[in-house]
Order: C-alpha cells, then sequence, then structure tokens
C-alpha cells in the first residue's frame, strides 16, 4: 500500500514509463521460454534427475523397497618379505538382497591396472616431451624411470582357483582386464547366498617406481620395508538399483564402488613385523608381548596419545631380520573394503577416544624417519576429524580408526589410511610439512564418513565422496587453530579454476575429469562452503546436510539424493545453483554498471524549482557558452527587441505554482502526505552478470558521511533476466560508493567491476597469493641458533683463556 501511495506521488512520471516501456520491449523479445534470448538458469532439474520411486523417494530418502546387496569375506594372506609378493585365499558369501536374478557374478581385479597391457597403460596418452629428439636431459628422471618400469613390472592378479565351495567344483571364470566375471551354476534368486572360493598370488608395486594406492617402500639404510597393501584381493563389483553391475574398468582416476559386508582376515608376515589394519585385532595373546598389551590397556584411559611400540623397539625390530611369521587376525563388520600394512619399523601410539556412549582406539604407525612430527600431529588429527565429522553427519561408528605413514602419499580405507609426509633427516619440519599431514591425516580419516559408510559410487562421481570429504576437511581445519592455512573451501581459492578455459562440468564421468583436483574436490567443497554461508545459512545447511548423511549411513546414494535431501531438508529451491555450480562451466562475475538516483517529488513548487535552480545555476559553463559571451548581441543594439520571456525565469514560483500545489495537496490522504515528508533517498543499481553463473548479489552502499550498510539480494533476481538486472535501493543517507561481494563470498573472478564508481584494485595475484612458506624455518631458525650457542661457546673460551691468563701473571 505504501509502494503504491510513493509511486503516486513520484515525479516526473518519466520514470514510471520508462519501466513500461523497457517491459514492453522485453515481451516482443521473448521467445518461447518466456525469457529474453537466453538460457533459462532457474530451469527445473526434474527432466535431468532420474525418475523417483519405491527404492529412492522424491525427498531424496530410500525407498521403503531399498535394497543392497551383502558380501562376507573369509581371507587367509601371506606377506612374503623377500621378494615382495603376495598369495591368498578367501571364501566369499554373497547374497542376493534384489528382486533379480543373477547368472554370473562381477569381481574387481585392481591390481590389474599394473600389467603392461591393461586398458589404463595401453591408453596412456604420452607425456609432452616437447618437440624433436627424445633428449633424457629433457626429462625428469623419475619420469623416465616410472615408464621404463611400468613397461616390464609383472603386476596383476594370477588367479589360481576359482570352486563352488559346497559342489567344491570349478568355476568358469574369465577375466576382462580389471574385473573377472564368475559365472554360476545356476542363476542366484532373491535371498539366496553363494559361496566360492578364489585363491591368487601377485607381486607388489616398488611405489618409489610406480605410483598407486598400494605399495612397498624400501629404506636402504636398513634394508626394510613399509607395506601398504590395498586393493589386494579379487572383491566383488556393487549391483545396484541405478546401474546393474558396476564394472567401468579400472583406469586409475575413478575410484572404487563395493559392497558391504563382514570380513575376518588372517596376515601371515615376518614375526618382528607390526601390522596395522582394518578391523579389531582378535589374537593380541598370540602377537603382541605382555608390555604390548599392558600399554593398549593402558592407552584406554591415557589424556595423550602413548606408545605401544617405542621409537627405540622399532629400531630393535629393524636389525631383527626374523626368517619366522606370526598370523594377525582381525576382524570387520559392515564394511566395504578392507587394507592393512606391515614393517619391522613401525613406532605404534594409541590412544581411546570416546564419541557419545562408544569408545574409539585412534592409533598411528610410522618409522623413525617420521619423528618427531608424526608422534606429535598424526593422532590428535584423528581423533580431532572424529569429533568434527561425526558433529556434522553421525558418530564415527567403527572401534578403530588409524594412520600409517608409508609410501601412499593419501590414501583411505574403513578404519585406517595411508599418509606420507616426513620431516627432514635432522628432525625439522617446513611449515607446508607440518599442515599437510594434519591436513592430508584430517582427509583421509574424513573418508571413513565419505564414501566408506555413506557408500556413494566413487567409479562413476568422484565429487560425492572427494568432494563433500574436502568440504568437511575444511570445516576440521579451521577449527585446529586459527588462520589455519586451508588450501580448499574458501571462494577465492577457486578463481583461476572457475575461469579457466580448460574445465568440464563437477558432474562428469570420473576418467573424463579435465583438472582432477580442482574439479572433483576443489569446486564442489567451494560450492557447499557458499550453499553454507551465503545461500542457506549455517542453520538450514547443517540441518540438511547432517539428514542427507543420516539417511544414507551404510547406504548407497547417487547425485540426485543428494541434490533432493538438500533441498527436502532445507526447504529451499535449489535446482538453480545445483544446475550452475554442478551442471555446467559457467563462473561467478557479478559486475555494477551503474547507479542512478530517484528524486521523490514533493509537488511543493519553491522546494522543487529551487532544487532545479541550484541545479542550473551549478553546471559548468561550456567552453562554447563561455566564448559566446565575448559576442555582440543583436538584441544588446536594439533593446526593442526585448520582451517579456527576457525578464521571465521559469523556475520562478508564480501564484499559478502555489494554488496547483495547495489543489495537489488537498487531493492527498493522510499517509500520502507522510510519504511527502519522507527525506529517504531512492537509487536504482545497475547489474550485470558477466560470467553467466546466478548468484546471490551482496553489495555494500557506503555513505558520504563513511558508514556502511549492507544489502543480500537473492539469487532469484535473476530469474527474468539473467543478464541483466536493476535494483531499487532507499537509504536514510546519500551513497558515495557501491561495492560488490565486499567479504569475497562468491568466487567472483573478476574484481575490477565490483565498485562504482570504478577504482583502481589489485590482481587476484596480489591479493590472494601463496604466503604459505615452501621453506623450512625451523631448520634455519635451529642453525641460527646453533651459529649463536657456537659464538656464545667460543665467547665463554676466550673469558676462561683471559681468567687463567690472569692468574698466571698473578
Amino acid at each position: 500500500m505504501k509502494f503504491r501511495a510513493l509511486l503516486a506521488v513520484l515525479l516526473p512520471l518519466s520514470i514510471a514509463l520508462s519501466f513500461l516501456s523497457a517491459d514492453s520491449s522485453a515481451q516482443s523479445n521473448r521467445r518461447d521460454n518466456g525469457k529474453f534470448n537466453q538460457q533459462d538458469k532457474f530451469r527445473q532439474l526434474e527432466e535431468i534427475l532420474p525418475t523417483p520411486g519405491t527404492f529412492r523417494t522424491a525427498s531424496g530418502a530410500p525407498g521403503h523397497a531399498y535394497w543392497q546387496q551383502k558380501v562376507d569375506y573369509e581371507i587367509s594372506i601371506s606377506l612374503n618379505d623377500n621378494d615382495q609378493t603376495l598369495s591368498g585365499s578367501e571364501k566369499i558369501s554373497y547374497t542376493n538382497n534384489s528382486p533379480d536374478k543373477l547368472k554370473y557374478l562381477w569381481l574387481q581385479l585392481d591390481g590389474n591396472i599394473f600389467r603392461p597391457d591393461s586398458a589404463a597403460n595401453r591408453g596412456r596418452a604420452a607425456t609432452r616431451f616437447g618437440r624433436g629428439t627424445l633428449s633424457f636431459d629433457r626429462i625428469p628422471m623419475g619420469t623416465m624411470q616410472s615408464l621404463m618400469a611400468k613397461e616390464v613390472f609383472d603386476g596383476g592378479f594370477n588367479i589360481t582357483t576359482c570352486k563352488d565351495v559346497q559342489a567344491n567344483k570349478e568355476l568358469k571364470h574369465t577375466i576382462v582386464d580389471t574385473m573377472m566375471r564368475v559365472d554360476l551354476p545356476a542363476p542366484l534368486s532373491n535371498g539366496e547366498t553363494f559361496e566360492f572360493q578364489v585363491d591368487w598370488n601377485y607381486e607388489l608395486n616398488n611405489s618409489k617406481l610406480i605410483r598407486g594406492r598400494a605399495g612397498c617402500e624400501l629404506f636402504e639404510e636398513d634394508g626394510n620395508y613399509i607395506y601398504e597393501v590395498a586393493q589386494w584381493f579379487p572383491r566383488l563389483c556393487a549391483y545396484t538399483d541405478t546401474t546393474g553391475w558396476q564394472h567401468k574398468q579400472f583406469l586409475g582416476s575413478g575410484e572404487f564402488t563395493l559392497e558391504l559386508g563382514d570380513y575376518v582376515v588372517r596376515i601371515t608376515s615376518p614375526a618382528d613385523h607390526i601390522v596395522a589394519s582394518t578391523g579389531v585385532l582378535l589374537n593380541p595373546d598370540e602377537v603382541l608381548t605382555d608390555e604390548q598389551r599392558e600399554r593398549l590397556k593402558e592407552a584406554e584411559s591415557t589424556e595423550k596419545p602413548m606408545f605401544i611400540v617405542t621409537p627405540e623397539e622399532a629400531r630393535a625390530n629393524e636389525s631383527s631380520k626374523s626368517e619366522e611369521t606370526k598370523t594377525w587376525i582381525f576382524k570387520a563388520d559392515q564394511v566395504r573394503d578392507f587394507a592393512w600394512a606391515s614393517s619391522r619399523k613401525f613406532i605404534w601410539d594409541a590412544m581411546q577416544h570416546n564419541l557419545g556412549d562408544k569408545p574409539v582406539m585412534a592409533m598411528s604407525y610410522y618409522p623413525n624417519e617420521g619423528e618427531p612430527l608424526w608422534s606429535k600431529y598424526s593422532t590428535h588429527s584423528i581423533i580431532h576429524t572424529l569429533n568434527v565429522y561425526s558433529r556434522y553427519t553421525f558418530d564415527y561408528p567403527y572401534p578403530v580408526a588409524i594412520s600409517v605413514n608409508g609410501p601412499v602419499g593419501g590414501m583411505e580405507y574403513p578404519m585406517i589410511c595411508f599418509n606420507g609426509p616426513r620431516p627432514e633427516k635432522d628432525g625439522t619440519y617446513s611449515a607446508r610439512t607440518k599442515y599437510g599431514l594434519i591436513s592430508v591425516i584430517i582427509h583421509e580419516v574424513g573418508h571413513n564418513y565419505f564414501p566408506m559408510i555413506v557408500n556413494s559410487d566413487e567409479r562413476q562421481w568422484t565429487w560425492m565422496d572427494e568432494g563433500l570429504n574436502t568440504f568437511l576437511q575444511y570445516l576440521a581445519e579451521q577449527e585446529w587453530e586459527e588462520n589455519y592455512p586451508s588450501r580448499r573451501g574458501e571462494p577465492n581459492d577457486i578463481v583461476s579454476y572457475m575461469r579457466s578455459n580448460n574445465q568440464v562440468p563437477i558432474m562428469t564421468n570420473s576418467e573424463s575429469i579435465l583438472q582432477f583436483g580442482p574439479n572433483g574436490y576443489s569446486k564442489p567443497a567451494t560450492a557447499l562452503n557458499i550453499l553454507r554461508e551465503t545461500i542457506l545459512g549455517r542453520e538450514l545447511f547443517d540441518f540438511a546436510f547432517k539428514e542427507y548423511a543420516q539417511r544414507w549411513k551404510f547406504k548407497r546414494p547417487m547425485p540426485a539424493d543428494f541434490f533432493r535431501s538438500m533441498e527436502d531438508a532445507s526447504g529451499v529451491d535449489l535446482d538453480w545453483f545445483w544446475r550452475g555450480w554442478f551442471y555446467s562451466t559457467d563462473h561467478v562475475d557479478i559486475a555494477v554498471t551503474g547507479v542512478r538516483q530517484l528524486n521523490v517529488s514533493t509537488g511543493d513548487p519553491e522546494i522543487e524549482k529551487g532544487l532545479k535552480r541550484e541545479q542550473r545555476d551549478n553546471e559548468p559553463e561550456t567552453l562554447s557558452k563561455q566564448r559566446n559571451k565575448e559576442l555582440t548581441k543583436r538584441a544588446d543594439e536594439y533593446p526593442e527587441l526585448n520582451d517579456f520571456y527576457n525578464e521571465f525565469d521559469p523556475l520562478d514560483v508564480t501564484d499559478a505554482d502555489r494554488e496547483s500545489y495547495e489543489r495537489f495537496i488537498e487531493s492527498l490522504d493522510d499517509e500520502q502526505k507522510k510519504l511527502l515528508e519522507d527525506k529517504r533517498h531512492f537509487y536504482l543499481i545497475d547489474f550485470a552478470n558477466v560470467g553467466g553463473l546466478v548468484m546471490p548479489i551482496i553489495f555494500d552502499a557506503e555513505f558520504e558521511d563513511g558508514s556502511k550498510q549492507r544489502f543480500h539480494v537473492p539469487a532469484e533476481i535473476w530469474t527474468r533476466d539473467n543478464e541483466k538486472v536493476t535494483r531499487m535501493v532507499i537509504t536514510e543517507k546519500p551513497i558515495a560508493k557501491v561495492t560488490l561481494d565486499p567479504q569475497l563470498e562468491t568466487a567472483d573472478v573478476d574484481l575490477s567491476n565490483n565498485y562504482f564508481p570504478p577504482q583502481i584494485v589489485k590482481s587476484r595475484f596480489e591479493l590472494f597469493k601463496d604466503s604459505r612458506s615452501r621453506s623450512n624455518e625451523m631448520q634455519k631458525a635451529n642453525a641460527a641458533n646453533k651459529k649463536a650457542d657456537e659464538k656464545s661457546k667460543e665467547a665463554s673460551e676466550d673469558e676462561e683463556e683471559e681468567e687463567e691468563n690472569e692468574s698466571e701473571d698473578e
């Protein structure tokens, strides 16, 4: 009502007419989709997302008929420390919970990626060495060694047995690169379980030459290895309601999607090795000393991590070189995978931590080469991760959480992860190494939640585990200490990628991603951070995200389930957000292109004509007018040419003006009369969407007195025109300057157009260049202290010598 009354007294009427004119022009340019000649950025996703049903609901939750398969394993594995080989045997119990009859089963043989003739090796594009003759001095030696090693390494699974356990008969099986099909003796119906045995052996890759998600590392100084063993046994592929068998070949980037089940694993390794593993150790009396068991018991109530195997004991084990073996037995329930590590070099520390009423033993395994960094930070990082992630999702459900230092830079499995950073040989480390260790442990331990428990399809969608996990990693890092140097999560950290041409949408299959880290990790993490801070707010986002995690705990969500759950639990239509951030390569670049002030006319001729007179009198005199004053005027030569209008000033207030104003006032009601007394300022601010990605418009209006007011305009302002919009702003004080995205919360790639009036701004390179030092400041400080100590010692020796000389003289 007030706004209508305000329009009734806005003069001149040309302002209102300009809006009508613009709308009429728009009508003539509209296309069938009701837009200007544009894409519809707010088009709903229903036509893209799969149709909901009884398995997956329209709300994003599992349906009443949701199902998933169950696969249980009993495995015996032996590690040969002399030739770095594994030999194993497993009994697999496969339960078909699907409504389909299965004639065959598909297994993953991930280690086959190391075969010289694997699809991954044969399909690998050549490194860009440049033109001309292949010259060794132009190729990093490590790259050349790795290439040659891959050509000759006899990797992959050697399957020696595949048989029906009950019938004790061989099963026909067919190996297709990194997959193996096992033909069943009879179709497996819903609710039935089939048991079969697979025996195999293979050689572990030397991680120094052939990088992978598992491998071994030789320490030449003492001749010992650290083994980090993963993707080490034939594992059942997932069979789902969305893809059927997920048996896309393992090409290296798309990781794994597996079925949940229960494991009992017997690991035989040298007797002086310490083994870290998924699961709970069932036979501590057989593999641990009395002292180690006592320390583990003590670790259940300690207030800080304590050694189970001390650095001194690890050094003693290094020189042991036992030819005997021990078998460690571990049990793990409701996990989708299993990994372990073994070495005589391991120091082992532990501390029990309670999440709710559930105790979790947090443990770290590392060589002396990892000290003092690992004992200081590893186990604390595990516990910190469990605390933060559990608060945003669900309490960690497993009894142990483990971090292992070895040849794998960073890789995750249920209850255990492998992490790489180590200090220098002198025990010092750079800030980059310190925070790199904390961050990688947070990230890899965090993967227990996504995708080990919220069991998404990594082979298809990298972002559903890496992106969500990186987002939570950012939250955990920010709770570690003030000004933690997070590399991913802040909007300004993704700007260079967002403006690049070398990118694909987040919703791209894992093997087709062009820039893997930015696409799978940084961009989705940043998108979720923006969704939390700028779009939904923390309360709404946190509730919705936790709802998604709890809905799909120990189940397998797909992208649509995430999108729908976030909208369902928040009550906000986010299709425009998913479309822009996840389905396009648009970037954020909103510009403020103009600011126009509107004056509300009082109708009072004394005021209005006075303002116009002031405006006229203050107008700058043009050069022509200034020079034309010197010209002889005919009216000056013939005064009789002057008449009424030569004396008349149209800005003089006349009696007719006063009478018209009185009639105008009499026509207004009391509410309209109050609006005439309103002293506020009215502005039309023009914005342009240069980057194409629609986002909220956040801007500060700085007033002439230096104070500021923040305006937050939702993204829906772009619904009718996603290229140009105008926003009316009403303020108590006159505006002097407008600044877009003042807190850099939208990943706007160009700051130069964020100001009106325009101003010179520093480049993003200058604003956000990485201040994290790569140099080892601790080493420098120690060297300086050592030098100072040496000088002090020399000075002290000189003083003693002088005192001795004086004593001799006396």
